[in-house]
């Protein structure tokens, strides 16, 4: 979306698991960043027209064959740099210094030291005495460093772990300051911006609102939109943001693909349709969606069989309207991260049904007004829209619903199982007035059946996974510590209310290496 802010931060991926990391703190400090390839075409760099560049770092060696690298030329650009790990490296190895592997590499926790007796713009606020936690992950180090740049920080492993060029206001730290585990990381990025940049931070949801809706006016211009509803905070704050622009010419249409949760379609058709008098279109498509997804077992397949009809339907809903010609979506930033790859050491994680799962061929031109957004970002807009709280701390549900919840093959079967499953953990969680508190609460059905005994008899049936953990934006996970006398508790009521299930399990996987998804 043109016209964001006057401030943009060019995030440039080497392929670090933690390069959303770096764009959630910049935006934490109220400055718009987007996350692009490393290879990304300069002028589609001057383009942008960045305020300041920060490199990630990345797995490569900036010696392997076909590593990762950057165009010289962004030097000219007369932009504030920040290389990170691999992102200093490149710096160092580009601009004339010497790039080594030693005996001994560095990962994990390390000290740092301030060289000199005040420090450098880059750490201000920090001081030359004593030693400072940073996260080390790196191989290589810095052996020599590059004409007129300065050593302003050593660690006992790195005897350049970050330097500077004053002058030309390009900096690289080995030490990766976007992760918790850098106590000073955050001021240091705000050094950068601020200090050195010399940015003032005028990233908003208020201007967000304003911008978006003049935005999607002139997009759209006089004719008619439809909206993707599932009822979520997603669709919701886009429909919601799309009518601000459009008003009555705007539709939502509600689709029940047989994949939601335990009354959820009547539940999203009466709060948006009967209560905030949304002009809501509720369509029941559960058999269309079920036929196609018979023996499938892929979750790739299913996400795009399921997105390839939530188009189709739109498209056939649209054209029984007439004048149609947008489709509104609740894509968010994560979603475009995780199912785009960057064409470099970074990978596709999934294909998200609103992005990779779409057809290549639709008749409706996609209006996507969050897609630069964080989930949290999106609950601001919400809040700057004066939604209700109740719509705007939903917990998140994916897109293609139970389908990636109902592990190997879809049955109506499988399905209501699942949902009275999930429907027990969602009580047992609000009651144990956990619901805001936790990012995602949910039932998984496993695709095996173990050995259990009920009424001294034998029985053979199926497993549910629970999962439930914390994060920010989804982009990292950790899970829950859940009581284990609520864990106890839901376990029970399960298997004693839940017809075809003898076995739950609590899955403690953090994401990475784990998605919050099973499929």
């Amino acid at each position: 979306m043109e016209g964001l802010t006057e401030e943009r931060v060019l995030i440039l991926d080497f392929g670090s698991q933690t390069t959303q990391l770096i764009a959630r703190r910049v935006r934490e400090l109220k400055v718009y960043c987007e996350i692009h390839p490393f290879n990304w075409p300069l002028d589609e760099i001057k383009a942008f027209n960045p305020a300041a560049i920060i490199l990630s770092g990345g797995p490569a060696s900036v010696y392997w064959e076909n590593a990762p690298t950057l165009n010289p030329e962004i030097f000219e650009l007369g932009v504030p740099i920040l290389g990170i790990c691999y992102g200093m490296q490149i710096l160092a190895h580009l601009l004339g210094g010497k790039v080594a592997k030693p005996k001994k590499k560095e990962y994990g926790r390390a000290e740092l030291k301030l060289i000199g007796d005040r420090p450098a713009p880059l750490f201000e606020g920090l001081s030359c005495e004593g030693e400072h936690t940073v996260w080390m992950s790196h191989g290589d180090r810095i052996e020599t460093l590059p004409q007129d740049f300065v050593s302003i920080a050593c660690s006992d492993n790195a005897p350049f772990a970050a330097m500077g060029h004053f002058v030309r206001r390009i900096y690289g730290v080995q030490f990766h300051p976007e992760v918790v585990h850098t106590p000073d990381g955050k001021l240091i990025l705000e050094n950068f911006l601020f200090k050195v940049a010399k940015l003032k931070g005028l990233w908003s949801m208020a201007g967000f609102v304003e911008t978006a809706v003049e935005w999607i006016k002139e997009r759209v211009g006089k004719s008619k939109i439809i909206c993707a509803m599932s009822g979520g905070v997603d669709s919701a704050v886009t429909a919601m943001l799309i009518h601000r622009a459009v008003g009555p010419r705007l539709t939502s249409v509600f689709v029940d693909n047989g994949l939601l949760r335990a009354g959820e379609a009547e539940q999203v058709v009466s709060l948006f349709r009967d209560r905030f008098g949304m002009n809501l279109i509720p369509v029941p498509a559960a058999e269309q969606f079920l036929q196609r997804l018979k023996g499938v077992v892929d979750p790739e397949e299913k996400r795009k069989i399921i997105g390839n009809t939530f188009i189709e339907i739109f498209e056939k809903v649209a054209s029984k309207i007439g004048g149609v010609a947008y489709l509104g979506q609740g894509t968010l930033y994560p979603d475009v991260i995780e199912s785009v790859s960057f064409k470099g050491p970074s990978a596709t994680i999934k294909t998200h049904h609103n992005v990779g799962g779409l057809p290549e061929r639709m008749r409706l031109v996609l209006i996507e007004p969050l897609r630069e957004l964080f989930k949290d970002e999106c609950r601001a807009v919400g809040r700057e829209l004066g939604m209700p709280e109740e719509i705007i701390n939903r917990q998140p549900f994916p897109g293609p619903g139970l389908g990636i919840r109902v592990l190997g093959e879809i049955t109506e079967r499988n399905l209501d199982v699942l949902r009275q499953a999930d429907s027990i953990v969602d009580q047992e969680i609000r009651r144990a007035g956990l619901y805001d508190r936790i990012w995602q609460s949910f039932a998984v059905l496993l695709p095996i059946s173990t050995v259990g005994v009920m009424g001294d008899e034998r029985t053979y049936e199926n497993v549910i996974a629970l999962r439930a953990v914390d994060s920010l934006d989804a982009m990292t996970a950790d899970w829950t510590r859940l009581d284990h006398d609520l864990l106890a508790l839901i376990s029970n009521r399960i298997i004693n209310e839940v017809d075809g299930v003898n076995r739950v399990v609590y899955d403690i996987s953090s994401k990475p290496p784990s998605t919050i998804e099973w499929e």
